[in-house]
């Protein structure tokens, strides 16, 4: 496979990294380099047009994971565009649509986000003042609470250990 180029373009200050029909070892790193250039240009918020592409291996994935974490962590977001149900469904398996926001087009995901009301808590829930005390939780301390050796001994649910099994 030739090596693939990354087109970036600049939508309503949003700038565009084009991905192309194909995403794999051969060209990862030079996805990461176009978004690395992309996201030092633009404001935080970077999207990804893999409209076209319709194959995305692991390398692919690292990348785009990468992205999102360096995005997030300098304030921003990476949004994709998926099209294809190939891609769609590698993204369904591990998880990474429910961490990455992706979107069926460029022009929805470069509209502003709605404003999303707090349906948490009934109406006037928060003038009557704080509700009763959440229940313990039943499998132990939040994962941020818990030391950094402990968190290296145990690994998570679902890994070769029952829920709620520790050491």
């Amino acid at each position: 496979m030739a090596e693939a180029s990354f087109p970036v373009q600049v939508v309503g200050g949003v700038p565009v990294v084009t991905a192309p029909e194909e995403i794999d070892i051969t060209n990862a790193a030079g996805l990461r380099a176009a978004l690395l250039e992309a996201a030092a240009h633009g404001s935080g918020t970077l999207v990804v047009d893999m409209a076209q592409t319709q194959f995305c291996d692991s390398a692919g994935l690292n990348v785009l994971i990468r992205a999102h974490k360096r995005a997030r962590a300098d304030g921003g977001e990476l949004l994709l565009v998926i099209c294809a149900a190939a891609v769609l469904r590698i993204f369904a398996v591990t998880g990474i649509d429910h961490l990455i926001p992706n979107f069926p087009d460029l022009e929805q995901a470069l509209a502003p986000a709605p404003a999303v009301p707090d349906c948490t808590s009934p109406p006037g829930a928060l003038a009557a003042g704080p509700g009763p005390p959440a229940p313990p939780n039943r499998w132990g301390p939040p994962d941020d609470q818990l030391s950094p050796a402990h968190r290296r001994r145990c690994s998570p649910p679902g890994r070769g250990r029952p829920r709620g099994t520790c050491c």
